[in-house]
């Protein structure tokens, strides 16, 4: 069954753009929408294959020793999509039925002023990984210099600012310029890391086998910590799944687009991941782009290799790193959106991303994605809490949301309180904390609104309405 854009088109024409947002955050109706499902699998093929996905598998090999297995890696793996692909078609409904952005949505549960602090939690991330992504790319594109000019210019720093001006300079051009890019990239991409592929297991299976294949491994909490992690990988990404299906077409059912992120995920995915352990397992070096140089031992191989790993940080920014904080600066700052894209890329600069990329780093890699999925795991847990069992399936009023005197002024403290108890709880055990935040977040929002702050206004149009006014009429 396909999803029923009507009310969404209703809404959106009867939305006033004297509500003091930037054009972009506007609800985008069906007939705006350019973004096929062809497209829009290749966006989220180019978003997986990137360079922190695959640190991320090298960070598996420590000190020479994998902590988990071939078989144990890609069962994590496939537990992980699973769950990854269903939160994304779940969290992605709200914006594909009205149009609205991210930051817009978190407005009907957090409020319009605690939505800047929950929005943050977005933005800062992304702001992170931007940089890191860039950074890897300077990198890749410091070793294509260095061929070209014979070795005699050898400065990452300035690839570095380079490639972040490029990517400013894309980004300008907002969502419509992602389509051409991803598709390209993430198909000549994939055949080079295919290429990589077969060279790791023609010249270092016999390594490979002994460090990562025939590994002992676990099943007990670095498993569960590794699947916390791939997840905590993509939290920050489904959270703001509105800012990408309000770019899809109309009439793709639920299912269907839980298929459109679970099978370019699984291949993206799948591919760097592996190809992350096997490079520190032959190499040692959990730096890929300084291991792909030792591994592909040959100027114009290292150079057609760093040429789309290049690309590659580029594709992963334009979809995951660049449009949410952006969304983010417009809605705080009151900002045009290219002013506030400037700004983002002028924040990644700062974001010192070259602390990540050392190899003594990537332990500390991972701890970063477990801390922040703390806290970005309550709130996706209130947003879906709030959509589908409070709400019963059915978005507010749109216009209601962009009021700044309307039903969701201020802020909901049900939902602060709740994504604080969920972070509280996660920082018990950092290895866990997407799961054990998302779990008792949503508890704890559902116990809020059923019994505190019964004179809500975030509570009208909800399940629990009639509580709120039966305690009004006990005031009179």
């Amino acid at each position: 069954m396909s999803e029923n854009l009507g009310s969404n088109d209703t809404n959106t024409a009867n939305f006033q753009h004297g509500a003091g947002v930037d054009e972009s955050l506007i609800p985008k109706s069906a007939a705006a929408r350019t973004v096929g499902p062809i497209d829009y699998m290749f966006m989220w093929l180019g978003d997986g294959v990137n360079l922190g996905n695959m640190t991320l598998g090298s960070s598996l090999v420590v000190a020479g020793i994998a902590t988990l297995n071939i078989f144990q890696t890609f069962v994590a793996a496939i537990i992980a999509i699973g769950i990854i692909s269903a939160v994304f078609a779940l969290n992605d409904r709200m914006g594909y039925q009205t149009g609205i952005p991210y930051v817009v949505q978190l407005r009907m549960s957090f409020g319009i002023k605690g939505s800047v602090i929950s929005s943050l939690l977005r933005g800062i991330p992304a702001i992170i990984w931007y940089g890191f992504q860039s950074w890897i790319g300077g990198t890749a594109l410091n070793e294509i210099a260095k061929i070209v000019t014979g070795g005699t210019f050898d400065n990452i720093f300035a690839c570095f600012v380079v490639l972040q001006v490029v990517q400013i300079i894309l980004s300008l051009y907002g969502f419509h310029a992602i389509k051409w890019v991803e598709s390209v990239i993430s198909t000549v991409i994939m055949l080079a890391l295919l290429y990589v592929f077969l060279v790791l297991l023609n010249s270092h299976s016999a390594v490979i086998v002994e460090k990562w294949v025939h590994a002992k491994g676990t099943w007990g909490l670095p498993f569960f910590a590794f699947i916390m992690m791939f997840m905590g990988n993509y939290a920050a990404i489904f959270l703001s799944a509105a800012d990408y299906s309000r770019e899809l077409k109309a009439g793709i059912s639920n299912g269907k687009r839980g298929l459109l992120y679970f099978f370019p995920i699984v291949v993206a995915y799948g591919s760097v991941l592996c190809i992350g352990a096997m490079l520190a397992a032959a190499t040692g070096i959990s730096n890929p782009v300084k291991a792909f140089a030792i591994v592909v031992n040959n100027n114009y191989i290292t150079l057609f290799v760093s040429a789309f790993i290049v690309m590659g940080a580029v594709a992963v920014n334009m979809v995951a790193n660049i449009i949410p904080p952006t969304y983010v600066i417009t809605l705080i700052t009151k900002l045009k959106y290219k002013v506030a894209v400037t700004i983002s890329g002028l924040l990644a600069l700062g974001a010192c991303p070259w602390v990540l990329v050392q190899d003594s780093s990537a332990e500390g890699l991972g701890l970063f994605i477990l801390i922040y999925s703390a806290f970005l795991g309550p709130i996706v847990s209130i947003l879906l809490l709030e959509f589908y069992a409070l709400r019963k399936g059915q978005p507010v009023v749109i216009a209601d949301l962009y009021k700044e005197d309307g039903q969701f002024a201020g802020y909901n403290p049900c939902a602060i309180i709740a994504m604080l108890i969920g972070a509280g709880a996660a920082f018990m055990k950092v290895e866990l904390a997407w799961i054990i935040g998302f779990v008792v977040a949503g508890i704890s929002y559902y116990l809020l609104m059923k019994y505190a702050y019964q004179d809500s206004n975030f509570k009208i149009g909800t399940i629990f309405e009639k509580k709120l006014d039966l305690g009004k009429q006990t005031n009179l």
